[in-house]
């Protein structure tokens, strides 16, 4: 299912405190509308969703992860821990997110996302950013779908760019590949986003670091913009 973002449409914050990866976002997003982009703390955004790289098990130990947690309080990690077991049998696939309340009023909802399966993992030669990115998009169009209009507003740091190691460059156009997906489409689930990411930038690791692509949704089920 498609959320109808002409009734409902997405504020996309993408902030971290890298001045590379500001400065790469704006190249990258320079003809993408709907998106704001600005040098600061995730904590300083006024949105309904805050999205937080993360590690398969949920481990919120370092990184954003760690900076969020002392923000939202320890219980935090038990709520997202408690969903990736819950959905996913405790080990949560790079590719994947959950969606959980924050216990806040702003943000509402915390998204976790997996840019690598353990905690300070080397992912530069990985398309886990492009995963995770479009990963927490699919998650806002899941929460939308269950009780609509939940989540308008959504804020993205620069995912792996950090521990991950991913230069800024690439950072942000695989989440620039992740977001343009997003516009397009809805996955059924999380495998499919996981193979038609997968089929469709397979060769991109040795293309240039400049290369932006966008990912042609599948045909079955997708209704388009």
């Amino acid at each position: 299912m498609t959320v109808d973002r002409a009734q409902s449409p997405l504020r996309v914050v993408l902030t971290d405190i890298n001045s590379a990866v500001v400065e790469a976002w704006r190249a990258a997003f320079a003809d993408t509308p709907g998106v704001e982009i600005r040098r600061g703390s995730i904590l300083d955004e006024d949105v309904d969703a805050w999205v937080s790289p993360t590690n398969s098990r949920g481990r919120m130990d370092g990184g954003v992860d760690a900076v969020i947690k002392r923000y939202l309080g320890a219980g935090i990690q038990l709520k997202v821990q408690r969903a990736i077991r819950d959905r996913f049998g405790g080990e949560l696939p790079v590719g994947s997110a959950v969606c959980v309340p924050s216990g806040a009023v702003r943000p509402r909802f915390l998204i976790s996302t997996p840019t690598m399966r353990t905690s300070s993992q080397n992912v530069s030669e990985t398309l886990n950013v492009a995963l995770a990115c479009a990963a927490a998009f699919q998650a806002i169009h899941q929460q939308n779908k269950r009780e609509p209009g939940t989540i308008r507003s959504v804020a993205l740091v620069g995912m792996g760019a950090r521990t991950g190691r991913v230069p800024a460059r690439v950072c942000a156009n695989l989440m620039w590949t992740g977001h343009t997906l997003f516009q397009d489409h809805s996955f059924e689930d999380y495998d499919d986003l996981r193979g038609t990411i997968l089929a469709q930038l397979d060769d991109l690791e040795s293309a240039p670091a400049e290369k932006r692509v966008r990912i042609t949704p599948p045909r079955r089920g997708a209704t388009r913009r």
